[in-house]
């Protein structure tokens, strides 16, 4: 059965990708992509609102003259899906979120609300202090206390990360002695044990007995090795009975084998006696 996917082209010998001719795009060709809706939004023309998930297929593009420390700015074109209006919103990196370009405006900004509420009160207190001065001269001290109160904590973290560091190298430095001396120890117990075995192997296998150590004056027991061509003979290494008892069986031996020798002529051939009617 034949594939009905083919992954195989036929490629002939001759062909040269060279020479095709490449398609000429612009330079900010706009791509259609499958999205959704970043944020819930109003569309401006019909008042329709479109909230946060809505699928669509946008058209992006990238922002020209525009970057976040160098992060590209991308721009998405939708349409509302009730008057079908254009809507564009582009990428915001400086806030990790979109915001919403033109067509349709944003019914919650959460940085935007907090910037909104900060600004509120900065004003708030500059009011107040241009009607009160006592509050003002209030402000610039627990302003200046607080300023005193995170030197003071960053010093303290300072010097607890150079005490901390110092310990650190100490402990270091005091793990390295005490390795090298435990290594010395070890040292000296193998030296001590190796000076035993030669004292025990001299005491066995040398001149000096074991006695001699504790006593100078007990005699001197000289053990002798035997020289190459310099044999003892055999008789002086056995007792004078062993030797009469190993002559006499060798004499009985002798005598028998005689004996069995007369029964025979030259030839081997045993020749019986005959005997005297």
């Amino acid at each position: 059965m034949s594939e009905r996917k083919v992954l195989n082209k036929y490629i002939p010998p001759d062909f040269d990708p060279s020479l095709i001719p490449r398609r000429k795009q612009p330079k900010n060709a706009q791509q259609v992509v499958r999205l959704m809706a970043p944020f819930s939004m109003r569309c401006n023309t019909c008042g329709e609102y479109i909230y946060k998930g809505k699928k669509f297929n946008a058209r992006k593009e990238t922002v020209e003259g525009e970057d976040y420390y160098g992060i590209k700015i991308f721009r998405f074109y939708i349409k509302c899906t009730l008057c079908s209006a254009e809507i564009t919103f582009k990428t915001d990196p400086k806030n990790t979120d979109y915001a919403a370009e033109h067509g349709a405006s944003r019914n919650f900004e959460p940085w935007r609300e907090e910037q909104a509420v900060e600004e509120e009160d900065r004003l708030a207190k500059l009011e107040e202090e241009e009607s009160n001065p006592m509050k003002a001269l209030e402000n610039r001290t627990i302003d200046s206390k607080r300023e005193m109160d995170i030197l003071d904590a960053l010093q303290d973290i300072r010097a607890k990360n150079a005490r901390l560091e110092r310990t650190g190298q100490v402990e270091d430095l005091a793990a390295t002695l005490h390795m090298e001396e435990i290594e010395t120890e070890e040292d000296k117990e193998k030296k001590r044990l190796e000076e035993e075995d030669e004292e025990l192997v001299r005491q066995v296998f040398a001149k000096i007995p074991a006695d001699k150590t504790e006593d100078p004056s007990a005699p001197t027991v000289t053990l002798k090795r035997k020289a190459a061509g310099d044999e003892p003979a055999v008789d002086s290494l056995v007792s004078p009975a062993t030797l009469a008892l190993m002559s006499g069986k060798a004499s009985l031996i002798s005598a028998s084998k005689k004996r069995k020798s007369d029964s025979k002529n030259s030839l081997g051939i045993k020749v019986k006696k005959k005997v005297a009617l």
